[in-house]
């Protein structure tokens, strides 16, 4: 399958799956709204969501393809299934380790994340139980994504990529069965909801396990052997996973400002829910498809061919991005008033996600960048001018997010995340460009010039529908109305992009075609 296809496949799945997600976070906007309940539950779902968004979106991809891809080439199938199999067994024991520390120590933990919560003692308390019925969800998604990262490798995108649409079913259940409960308690609605979480890791575990029993893969699973290539697998794994998962942490750095400001830690993850969206399809997708395909050229020694592929999925990623930022910013009032105001969330919470959803996607573009940016480094596996990328973004996002949360409130600390992409893109940026792995051509620049003027042409379009849209009427008809305004936004942009050679014809083609 192409790299252009495969992308899609994964891209689509993504998609799916946050879609199913602002379903589920519908819900829970109706039932918890924004107050003290909803800020503890979102940090104790925080911790689990950012195991699953790093892990899932490549983290264990980094370290785990490049490695298995080498050992298949140099010493054949069943040497690559023999460290498949110990890699399986040892991160099992491993994370059985982790998961019983965090519930150990979860209230620790939960300062760790949310600061803030130090003077607040009832939400501590609800954060902390609300973390140890959610954290075990890390044991069952963490083995999924190494379990994925063996099916990637194997160019094998589909299983992987439509699990977490089940971990989304498992949640709108049980949310719909909350919603049918007459009278239930805000904190009781949250302890079933956290325990769900944990459940559908084990569901999104088996997904996966039978994905792989029906390849010819077969692993014998036995107590791990620490060979070299394992441990050199267990050495990269912590900063394959902080660099890989730089705008997770950066989110979470965020939050940890939004910690300090009354609902502001509810406000900024139902923002971050529909700025995942667009991130997940481009980032993500490209991300997860690139690197098997860099890692062949790398071994193949084609690095002209590897700096050609690196282009054009940033360059696919970019014409993406660009557009779906400019919804985001002249949309953002009615998205978080059509998604999330209904039930316990009003309009003053409208408005707080509104604004973090505003600076959010002000650094949208850099984060999807950031992400296909670094897929060069985790194909050489140099992932310590990864890591201090990461390092920097997270030190820009809180100096930032601290210092405009004061005057601007949600808007700051969005703001803040935006200037941590950038430093991070930045930083991954130059890190490229010393070591000769990223060169851009001609078509690039040209391609992204057309793409910002097709952009700018939707951002008109959608400009004047705004002014037109409040008159139309409200209640039942917001729904068709917002997703007229983002259908009709992607047909110009769309249209636009091929009328000035943005995206050629050829482009489109490219998706069916076979490598």
């Amino acid at each position: 399958m192409s790299l252009a296809r495969s992308t899609l496949v994964v891209g689509f799945a993504t998609a799916l799956s946050r879609v199913l997600g602002f379903a589920r976070d519908m819900l829970i906007a109706r039932a918890l709204g924004a107050g003290a309940v909803a800020d503890a539950f979102f940090i104790a779902f925080r911790l689990p969501n950012l195991a699953r968004r790093t892990l899932s979106e490549g983290a264990l991809n980094a370290g785990f393809v490049p490695l298995y891809l080498r050992l298949k080439n140099d010493a054949g199938t069943s040497a690559a299934s023999r460290f498949a199999a110990d890699a399986l067994s040892g991160f099992a024991m491993l994370l059985f380790v982790v998961v019983g520390a965090v519930e150990i120590a979860a209230g620790a933990v939960v300062l760790l994340v949310a600061g803030g919560y130090a003077g607040e003692p009832h939400t501590l308390s609800l954060a902390t139980i609300y973390t140890r019925l959610a954290f075990p969800f890390v044991w069952g998604i963490s083995l999924a994504s190494l379990i994925g990262a063996i099916l990637n490798a194997e160019r094998r995108f589909g299983a992987a990529a439509f699990a977490p649409v089940a971990v989304n079913v498992v949640l709108i259940a049980t949310m719909l069965l909350l919603a049918a409960t007459p009278a239930m308690p805000q904190e009781t609605q949250a302890r079933w909801f956290a325990f769900a979480v944990a459940v559908s890791g084990l569901v999104h575990l088996a997904i996966v396990a039978i994905a792989l029993l029906r390849t010819p893969l077969r692993l014998a699973l036995a107590w791990p052997r620490l060979t070299p290539e394992l441990r050199r697998l267990l050495v990269m794994s912590a900063p394959a996973m902080l660099a890989s998962g730089a705008a997770q942490f950066i989110i979470l750095a965020a939050t940890a400002v939004a910690s300090y400001t009354p609902s502001a830690v509810s406000w900024l993850y139902y923002a971050e829910r529909v700025f995942q969206l667009p991130l997940g399809f481009v980032g993500s997708a490209v991300g997860l498809v690139l690197l098997s395909d860099l890692a062949d050229r790398l071994a193949a020694g084609d690095h002209e061919g590897l700096i050609a592929a690196h282009n054009r999925a940033l360059e696919a990623a970019l014409l993406m991005a660009m557009p779906a930022a400019v919804a985001l910013l002249l949309l953002a009032e009615p998205i978080a008033q059509v998604l999330f105001e209904r039930g316990a969330f009003g309009p003053h919470d409208t408005a707080g996600t509104a604004g973090a959803l505003l600076g959010l996607a002000a650094g949208l573009p850099l984060a999807v960048a950031g992400k296909v940016l670094l897929q060069p480094l985790f194909a050489r596996q140099e992932f310590r001018a990864a890591l201090l990328a990461g390092v920097l973004g997270l030190a820009v996002t809180v100096a930032a997010g601290s210092l405009l949360a004061g005057g601007l409130g949600a808007l700051g600390i969005g703001l803040g995340a935006a200037l941590g992409f950038t430093a991070h893109a930045g930083a991954v940026l130059l890190a490229l460009r010393a070591r000769g792995l990223w060169r851009p051509d001609a078509r690039l620049f040209a391609r992204l010039i057309r793409g910002a003027a097709a952009s700018l042409l939707m951002a008109a379009a959608l400009f004047a529908a705004r002014q037109i849209v409040p008159h139309l009427g409200g209640g039942a008809l917001r729904v068709p109305l917002l997703a007229a305004l983002c259908l009709g936004g992607f047909a110009i942009y769309a249209a636009a992009a091929l009328a000035l050679r943005a995206v050629t014809p050829g482009d489109l083609r490219g998706l069916g075609l076979r490598a």
